[in-house]
Protein backbone atom coordinates (compact mmCIF):
# COMPACT_ATOMS: atom_id res chain seq x y z
CA UNK A 1 0.00 0.00 0.00
CA UNK A 2 1.16 3.78 -0.64
CA UNK A 3 1.16 6.21 2.38
CA UNK A 4 -0.59 5.69 5.40
CA UNK A 5 -2.90 8.88 6.29
CA UNK A 6 -2.81 10.21 10.08
CA UNK A 7 -6.66 8.74 10.18
CA UNK A 8 -5.57 5.28 8.49
CA UNK A 9 -2.71 5.46 11.26
CA UNK A 10 -5.27 6.37 14.27
CA UNK A 11 -7.93 3.28 13.21
CA UNK A 12 -4.92 0.80 12.82
CA UNK A 13 -3.37 1.76 16.32
CA UNK A 14 -7.17 1.59 17.70
CA UNK A 15 -8.27 -1.80 16.03
CA UNK A 16 -5.09 -3.29 17.88
CA UNK A 17 -5.64 -1.65 21.28
CA UNK A 18 -9.50 -2.86 21.01
CA UNK A 19 -8.88 -6.30 19.94
CA UNK A 20 -6.37 -6.77 22.72
CA UNK A 21 -8.24 -5.28 25.55
CA UNK A 22 -10.99 -7.72 24.51
CA UNK A 23 -8.97 -10.35 24.62
CA UNK A 24 -7.28 -9.98 27.62
CA UNK A 25 -10.64 -8.95 29.49
CA UNK A 26 -11.86 -12.26 28.42
CA UNK A 27 -9.09 -14.01 30.20
CA UNK A 28 -9.33 -12.37 33.55
CA UNK A 29 -13.11 -12.55 33.03
CA UNK A 30 -13.00 -15.88 32.26
CA UNK A 31 -10.71 -16.74 35.34
CA UNK A 32 -12.92 -15.16 37.79
CA UNK A 33 -16.32 -16.37 36.74
CA UNK A 34 -16.79 -19.58 38.38
CA UNK A 35 -14.76 -18.23 41.34
CA UNK A 36 -17.37 -15.65 41.73
CA UNK A 37 -19.97 -18.20 42.16
CA UNK A 38 -18.74 -19.09 45.63
CA UNK A 39 -16.86 -16.32 46.98
CA UNK A 40 -18.20 -14.62 50.09
CA UNK A 41 -16.92 -11.04 49.25
CA UNK A 42 -17.79 -9.46 45.67
CA UNK A 43 -14.61 -8.95 43.79
CA UNK A 44 -16.03 -7.44 40.99
CA UNK A 45 -15.57 -4.43 43.39
CA UNK A 46 -12.17 -4.68 43.30
CA UNK A 47 -11.90 -5.65 39.69
CA UNK A 48 -13.68 -2.20 38.62
CA UNK A 49 -11.61 -0.55 41.33
CA UNK A 50 -8.49 -1.75 39.50
CA UNK A 51 -9.41 -0.81 35.66
CA UNK A 52 -10.66 2.40 36.65
CA UNK A 53 -13.83 1.81 34.95
CA UNK A 54 -17.35 2.54 37.02
CA UNK A 55 -19.11 0.24 39.15
CA UNK A 56 -22.60 0.70 37.91
CA UNK A 57 -23.16 -3.22 38.84
CA UNK A 58 -25.65 -4.21 41.35
CA UNK A 59 -24.36 -8.07 42.47
CA UNK A 60 -22.15 -10.01 41.41
CA UNK A 61 -24.31 -11.67 38.96
CA UNK A 62 -25.29 -8.83 37.63
CA UNK A 63 -21.82 -8.06 36.91
CA UNK A 64 -21.24 -11.60 35.16
CA UNK A 65 -24.06 -10.81 33.05
CA UNK A 66 -23.65 -6.91 32.07
CA UNK A 67 -20.01 -6.85 32.01
CA UNK A 68 -19.40 -8.79 28.81
CA UNK A 69 -22.86 -8.03 26.92
CA UNK A 70 -24.27 -4.75 27.57
CA UNK A 71 -23.45 -2.61 24.32
CA UNK A 72 -24.66 0.66 26.06
CA UNK A 73 -21.90 0.42 28.58
CA UNK A 74 -19.05 2.27 27.58
CA UNK A 75 -16.09 0.03 29.48
CA UNK A 76 -18.00 -3.51 28.45
CA UNK A 77 -16.22 -6.11 26.59
CA UNK A 78 -19.18 -5.59 24.31
CA UNK A 79 -18.53 -1.80 23.72
CA UNK A 80 -14.68 -2.48 23.32
CA UNK A 81 -15.71 -5.40 20.30
CA UNK A 82 -17.89 -2.70 18.76
CA UNK A 83 -15.27 -0.26 18.47
CA UNK A 84 -12.84 -2.64 17.05
CA UNK A 85 -15.64 -3.78 14.50
CA UNK A 86 -15.93 0.26 13.76
CA UNK A 87 -12.19 0.76 13.22
CA UNK A 88 -11.83 -2.42 11.27
CA UNK A 89 -14.27 -2.03 8.61
CA UNK A 90 -12.94 1.86 8.29
CA UNK A 91 -9.81 -0.60 7.18
CA UNK A 92 -11.12 -2.95 4.98
CA UNK A 93 -8.78 -2.02 2.20
CA UNK A 94 -5.77 -1.86 4.34
CA UNK A 95 -6.79 -5.46 6.29
CA UNK A 96 -8.04 -7.31 3.64
CA UNK A 97 -11.41 -9.71 3.94
CA UNK A 98 -9.95 -12.44 5.58
CA UNK A 99 -8.51 -10.29 8.61
CA UNK A 100 -11.88 -8.37 8.59
CA UNK A 101 -14.20 -11.31 8.87
CA UNK A 102 -12.29 -12.79 11.81
CA UNK A 103 -13.37 -9.43 13.74
CA UNK A 104 -16.33 -10.26 12.17
CA UNK A 105 -16.79 -13.23 13.65
CA UNK A 106 -15.33 -12.45 17.21
CA UNK A 107 -19.23 -10.33 17.39
CA UNK A 108 -20.84 -13.57 16.36
CA UNK A 109 -19.08 -15.67 19.01
CA UNK A 110 -20.08 -13.01 21.60
CA UNK A 111 -23.80 -13.41 20.96
CA UNK A 112 -24.14 -16.34 20.85
CA UNK A 113 -22.06 -16.84 24.16
CA UNK A 114 -25.21 -14.45 25.18
CA UNK A 115 -27.59 -16.93 25.05
CA UNK A 116 -25.60 -19.87 25.84
CA UNK A 117 -25.81 -21.58 28.93
CA UNK A 118 -22.11 -22.32 28.68
CA UNK A 119 -20.64 -19.04 27.90
CA UNK A 120 -17.13 -19.67 28.44
CA UNK A 121 -17.53 -22.17 25.46
CA UNK A 122 -18.65 -19.66 23.33
CA UNK A 123 -15.21 -17.42 24.63
CA UNK A 124 -13.09 -19.66 24.01
CA UNK A 125 -14.33 -19.48 20.02
CA UNK A 126 -14.07 -15.67 20.54
CA UNK A 127 -10.54 -15.82 21.66
CA UNK A 128 -9.45 -18.44 19.05
CA UNK A 129 -10.50 -15.96 16.25
CA UNK A 130 -8.50 -13.21 18.07
CA UNK A 131 -5.75 -15.33 17.91
CA UNK A 132 -6.65 -16.46 14.18
CA UNK A 133 -7.23 -12.61 13.36
CA UNK A 134 -3.25 -11.71 14.73
CA UNK A 135 -1.81 -14.98 12.73
CA UNK A 136 -3.72 -13.61 9.57
CA UNK A 137 -2.60 -10.03 10.18
CA UNK A 138 1.19 -11.77 9.44
CA UNK A 139 0.09 -13.74 6.88
CA UNK A 140 -1.40 -11.63 4.33
CA UNK A 141 -0.67 -8.30 5.26
CA UNK A 142 2.55 -7.57 3.19
CA UNK A 143 3.30 -3.85 4.58
CA UNK A 144 4.98 -4.12 7.42
CA UNK A 145 4.02 -0.47 8.71
CA UNK A 146 0.41 -1.80 8.96
CA UNK A 147 1.14 -4.49 11.16
CA UNK A 148 3.64 -2.30 13.30
CA UNK A 149 1.10 0.11 13.82
CA UNK A 150 -2.08 -2.72 14.86
CA UNK A 151 0.73 -4.35 17.31
CA UNK A 152 2.14 -0.88 18.96
CA UNK A 153 -1.81 -0.71 19.98
CA UNK A 154 -1.75 -4.20 20.95
CA UNK A 155 1.50 -3.91 23.03
CA UNK A 156 0.22 -0.18 24.44
CA UNK A 157 -2.79 -1.58 25.68
CA UNK A 158 -1.39 -5.09 27.30
CA UNK A 159 1.06 -3.02 29.18
CA UNK A 160 -2.00 -0.66 30.18
CA UNK A 161 -3.91 -3.50 31.00
CA UNK A 162 -1.50 -5.77 32.86
CA UNK A 163 -0.31 -2.84 34.59
CA UNK A 164 -3.89 -2.41 36.38
CA UNK A 165 -4.05 -5.49 37.28
CA UNK A 166 -0.29 -5.48 39.10
CA UNK A 167 0.99 -8.98 36.64
CA UNK A 168 3.83 -10.12 37.16
CA UNK A 169 6.35 -7.63 36.83
CA UNK A 170 8.31 -10.26 34.35
CA UNK A 171 5.39 -10.25 32.25
CA UNK A 172 5.27 -6.46 31.98
CA UNK A 173 8.84 -6.04 31.53
CA UNK A 174 8.64 -8.63 28.44
CA UNK A 175 5.77 -6.51 26.99
CA UNK A 176 7.67 -3.17 27.27
CA UNK A 177 10.67 -4.64 25.57
CA UNK A 178 8.18 -5.98 23.05
CA UNK A 179 6.56 -2.17 22.64
CA UNK A 180 10.19 -0.37 22.31
CA UNK A 181 11.29 -2.96 19.69
CA UNK A 182 8.04 -2.09 17.88
CA UNK A 183 7.79 1.41 17.81
CA UNK A 184 10.55 2.21 15.13
CA UNK A 185 8.90 0.02 12.98
CA UNK A 186 5.25 2.46 12.66
CA UNK A 187 7.02 5.31 10.84
CA UNK A 188 5.26 7.07 12.74
CA UNK A 189 6.87 9.93 14.90
CA UNK A 190 7.76 9.31 18.56
CA UNK A 191 9.70 10.21 22.14
CA UNK A 192 12.73 7.55 22.19
CA UNK A 193 12.96 9.69 25.84
CA UNK A 194 9.46 8.11 27.02
CA UNK A 195 10.17 5.01 25.60
CA UNK A 196 13.66 4.91 27.27
CA UNK A 197 11.91 5.79 30.58
CA UNK A 198 9.06 3.43 30.50
CA UNK A 199 12.27 0.75 29.54
CA UNK A 200 14.05 1.80 32.66
CA UNK A 201 10.60 1.94 34.65
CA UNK A 202 10.53 -1.87 33.23
CA UNK A 203 14.11 -2.76 35.42
CA UNK A 204 13.13 -1.41 38.22
CA UNK A 205 12.46 -4.08 41.56
CA UNK A 206 9.85 -3.72 42.73
CA UNK A 207 8.12 -2.55 39.89
CA UNK A 208 6.10 0.71 39.78
CA UNK A 209 2.91 0.15 38.48
CA UNK A 210 1.16 3.48 38.65
CA UNK A 211 4.27 4.24 36.47
CA UNK A 212 4.00 2.03 34.35
CA UNK A 213 0.52 2.73 33.36
CA UNK A 214 0.82 6.54 33.33
CA UNK A 215 4.23 6.82 30.73
CA UNK A 216 2.77 3.71 28.58
CA UNK A 217 -0.80 5.77 28.36
CA UNK A 218 0.90 9.30 27.67
CA UNK A 219 2.99 7.29 25.00
CA UNK A 220 0.08 5.90 23.33
CA UNK A 221 -2.13 9.16 23.69
CA UNK A 222 1.15 11.60 22.21
CA UNK A 223 1.57 8.67 19.23
CA UNK A 224 -1.12 9.74 16.64
CA UNK A 225 -0.87 13.43 16.05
Amino acid sequence: MGIITVNQSDCLFWLGRYIERVYTTLRMYCQEYDRMIDEMQDSYEEYCRRMGIPNIYTSREDFRKRYPFDASNLHSIRSALDRAYDNAILLRGELGTHCLSYVEMTIYDLKKAETSDAPLIAFQALVDHILAFWGIVDDVIEAEQVRSILKTGKRVERIDMYARMKYDAKEVAHEIRRLAGRIPKTGLVYDQKAIDRLMELGRQDPMDYGEVLKQVDEIGANLIQ
